[in-house]
């Protein structure tokens, strides 16, 4: 969803007579500034673990990120071993800030892995309207939290440094919508860029590819 539009919720599905095409032919490799950018600077990861970091940006109330949700959630249990996920809120306007904390307070109690998808499926599939701290923490005890422990972790430095910094990351990155992916803190695609999401998957892991080759370079030269 881009930036401009992101408030127009409309998920579109492939048309019928798409599905009577038979297979597509395959596609060239990704070529930079078409179907992915190279960052002027690049960022630098969360850890320091030697793996290849991909990031995903993304927004609870997006309909293209609920869509996306469960391709990427497959992608991510194949993911090579040298490949460490996370996601991160996006804050586009002030009132992204709710849900952006929810992410990080659901993390807080051990809770983001039990209720991610289900918020999604609150917000897209039974239409609930969770955008603000009253409704999101009315939700969190409806699911069996515990609201005093949430509040105090929503209103926490912890969270309120990590909302930060999620919104700081996505500015380094120029997010311009979501969803969207950064791959090694340098490269970034999406799916306005690679035509889909599903493309902008293969566009991910020919970055991958070259993230690899990057870090072997080094090390030849040794």
């Amino acid at each position: 969803m881009k930036r401009r539009d992101f408030a127009l919720a409309a998920s579109a599905g492939l048309p019928l007579w798409a599905l009577a095409q038979g297979p597509a032919p395959a596609k060239p490799a990704p070529q930079e500034g078409i179907e992915y950018v190279t960052l002027d600077k690049r960022v630098p990861a969360e850890s320091n673990d030697g793996k290849i970091e991909v990031i995903e940006f993304f927004w609870y109330s997006c309909p293209h990120c609920n869509a996306f949700e469960p391709r990427f959630a497959q992608w991510i249990k194949s993911a090579p071993k040298d490949v460490v996920v996370r996601r991160v809120p996006v804050r586009f306007r002030d009132d992204f800030e709710p849900q952006q904390r929810m992410f990080y307070t659901l993390e807080a109690m051990g809770k983001l892995e039990a209720l991610h998808v289900k918020l999604f499926t609150a917000i897209h599939g039974d239409k609930q309207k969770l955008d603000t701290f009253d409704a999101l923490s009315a939700w969190a005890v409806k699911n069996g939290l515990d609201k005093a422990k949430f509040t105090e972790l929503y209103n926490s430095f912890p969270v309120n440094m990590k909302a930060r910094k999620a919104t700081q990351l996505q500015e380094a990155f120029m997010v311009d919508g979501v969803p969207a992916l950064g791959v090694d803190g340098r490269y970034y695609t999406s799916g306005s860029l690679a035509g889909n999401m599903a493309r902008a998957l293969t566009v991910t892991d020919h970055l991958l590819t070259l993230a690899r080759s990057s870090k072997a370079a080094p090390a030849k030269a040794r």
